[in-house]
């Protein structure tokens, strides 16, 4: 795994995301609208809003910003209906891009995020043309400082909640679920008081692809830059080793 630490790619994205909080806390805001009209606004009877909740307590959001977020999406029958939309394609050099969306209006999304794949002079595919050279899983990173339990403790305690894989790397630790079993692991993590980076049902690359031309770097960036200022991209996976 070395080369692919996630901590570190989530330290670089909180880098970027603390000059822009705004699009984190838009994207989760997102999350806790879709996730109230699906489940209800209480999250003991709601794990999906549990897991926003999480989520956005792990990128510093304010509890009073999410519980009106949660009354809000609760108290406001005509709010806007997301819906959800995954796009995949290639990138420089055959690397696999998939796109997760939240949108209000399909047709500009689908023209913000084709627009984004072209600058970079990648290509928009079919849906499934990339999504089989990933596998879904619940990931958990954990910084390795703030971690008091053993490697080995931390490691009996995630797989006897029901975790599948247990890594380390240099500074975090990476603990691998089946999606459904993600929330079951975090709050048994969350009940040890041990803190998480991240906690989310992602996909996992099965190989990675390097770029080794500058040209090839700077457009697989560009394409990535571009996605990110889209307000309704929520998530954007890739198998670019960086």
């Amino acid at each position: 795994m070395s080369g692919h630490s996630k901590f570190a790619n989530i330290k670089h994205k909180k880098e970027k995301n603390d000059a822009a909080k705004g699009k984190m806390f838009t994207i989760i805001g997102r999350e806790i609208a879709v996730a109230v009209k699906e489940g209800g606004p209480d999250p003991n009877n709601n794990s999906k809003l549990r897991d926003v909740i999480a989520k956005a307590k792990a990128n510093n959001m304010p509890n009073d910003t999410i519980e009106r977020g949660i009354k809000k999406a609760a108290g406001d029958a005509n709010s806007v209906n997301y819906v959800s939309i995954t796009y995949e394609g290639y990138g420089p050099n055959g690397t696999a891009i998939i796109v997760d969306a939240l949108t209000d209006n399909k047709n500009r999304t689908a023209s913000n995020v084709r627009n984004a794949f072209t600058k970079g002079g990648g290509n928009v595919g079919t849906t499934g043309c990339v999504s089989f050279m990933f596998d879904q899983k619940g990931q958990i990173i954990i910084e390795r400082e703030e971690c008091d339990l053993e490697p080995d403790d931390l490691m009996m305690l995630a797989l006897d909640a029901g975790a599948e894989d247990f890594s380390e790397e240099e500074d975090s630790y990476e603990i691998l679920t089946a999606p459904d079993d993600c929330s079951a692991v975090r709050e048994a993590l969350e009940k040890e008081k041990i803190p998480m980076v991240s906690a989310e049902v992602t996909m996992v690359p099965q190989n990675w692809v390097e770029l080794t031309s500058e040209e090839d770097i700077k457009k697989m960036n560009r394409i990535l830059d571009l996605l990110d200022e889209d307000d309704d991209v929520q998530a954007v996976y890739h198998n670019w080793d960086e």
